[in-house]
């Protein structure tokens, strides 16, 4: 089961604010799917946060778009920045992506988004948001929201 970015905004707003923050530092961030022959591919990759859900945009015939094509499942690292500050910590979001081709809700897209033409949009469905932060120079935070399900916050030392 998945869920947009707007049902994980209304379960954890404080989480939700954090990982728009840290995916807002820097332009781009890392994708990962998967291959014809279901070996992992990483790729850079820019993200939106619009109306609710969260965008992928591609351009065509890219690989990345032809392997969400083919299996939509994803996982999305945000940029950590240069050295090892990660101010917000680390965050993952892992989900479905369905690819969008209604022309009236690309146009709605491209509004608020000036893509280069052609080009592939995918909508998430969310299946996993991560945030792994260290807290007091003492514990490794990690929180982990799930749809349907309560934040887990698990503390290591």
């Amino acid at each position: 089961m998945g869920a947009n970015w707007e049902t994980f905004v209304s379960a954890e707003p404080d989480l939700a604010k954090t990982v728009e923050e840290r995916f807002g530092a820097f332009t781009h961030h890392v994708l990962a799917t998967l291959r014809k022959d279901g070996s992992p591919r990483t790729t850079g990759l820019e993200v939106r946060f619009l109306n609710g859900e969260l965008w992928l945009g591609m351009m065509p015939n890219s690989l990345k778009a032809l392997d969400l094509r083919r299996d939509p499942r994803f996982a999305l690292q945000a940029n950590p920045g240069e050295g090892t500050g990660m101010g917000g910590g680390d965050v993952r979001i892992s989900g479905r992506a369905i690819e969008v081709t209604d022309p009236r809700v690309k146009a709605g897209y491209t509004k608020e988004v000036e893509p280069p033409e052609p080009f592939h949009l995918f909508r998430t469905e969310l299946t996993e948001v991560t945030r792994t932060y260290v807290q007091d120079d003492t514990y490794l935070v990690l929180q982990v929201w799930k749809p349907g399900a309560p934040l887990r916050t698990i503390k290591r030392t």
